[in-house]
């Protein structure tokens, strides 16, 4: 596999920013309240994500340090507007329903973080790949989420009605705490196939093999040995 395509997989599946990471949480529990909200939501994030770590990455050394981040935004921000815009123009029923969200991906950890830890480190091309990578992840965890809520909640997939007229909805689904039902459940999900996310490293602390510790290379060495 070669870098670009690694950058998209990682993206989708190994550093998933939402269900591995733990990322942009707050418009994830607030914009899936059906799949077409949180794939219009995922989308919009994909372009801005795309196009701000190849503004970022071309520019990267023209920036000084001091004014790192605010330049990001400022960059970002800009991208926002014009997305804006768009979606205001042609689809006006989805700026209906994301509302304040959409402006809000100005200050999206995803988009930020993305632009500190990736773009800002590397070439434009792989920097798109990777924005490619995080903006499918996180659109498939936010269309999955609404899915999940929009079809036992409504009875809906996508606007269609798809659940027999027989079938109860289970209102709190598509409600504030629906959210946090089905992430939790997916999560749970994701633990019992043991699929490690960042809230797992947090608790169970480190394993000795991070760059960082000072005992990397012998706690390794005697895992490796095991194996």
């Amino acid at each position: 596999m070669n870098q670009n395509m690694e950058r998209i997989y990682n993206g989708i599946v190994k550093e998933n920013p939402i269900f591995i990471m733990m990322l942009g949480i707050c418009p994830t529990l607030a914009v899936t309240t059906s799949a077409t909200n949180g794939f219009g939501m995922g989308i919009s994030t994909l372009v801005v994500l795309v196009m701000s770590n190849l503004v970022i990455s071309a520019v990267r050394k023209l920036i000084p340090d001091q004014v790192r981040l605010p330049a990001y935004i400022v960059i970002v921000a800009s991208l926002v507007t014009v997305v804006q815009l768009l979606i205001q123009a042609y689809v006006p029923f989805l700026d209906a329903a994301l509302g304040i969200y959409i402006p809000l991906i100005v200050v999206n950890c995803i988009i930020l973080g993305r632009a500190e830890a990736y773009a800002s480190k590397n070439p434009p091309l792989l920097s798109v790949f990777d924005g490619i990578g995080m903006g499918l992840g996180f659109t498939f965890a936010l269309t999955l989420i609404g899915l999940v809520r929009e079809l036992f909640g409504a009875g809906t997939a996508f606007g269609v009605q798809v659940m027999p007229e027989f079938y109860q909805p289970i209102s709190i689904l598509v409600n504030a705490p629906g959210a946090f039902l089905v992430l939790a459940i997916i999560v749970a999900v994701m633990n019992g196939a043991s699929i490690s996310t960042a809230a797992n490293r947090k608790v169970e602390g480190c394993d000795g093999c991070c760059a960082n510790c000072a005992q990397a290379s012998e706690n390794c060495g005697k895992k490796e040995g095991k194996a």
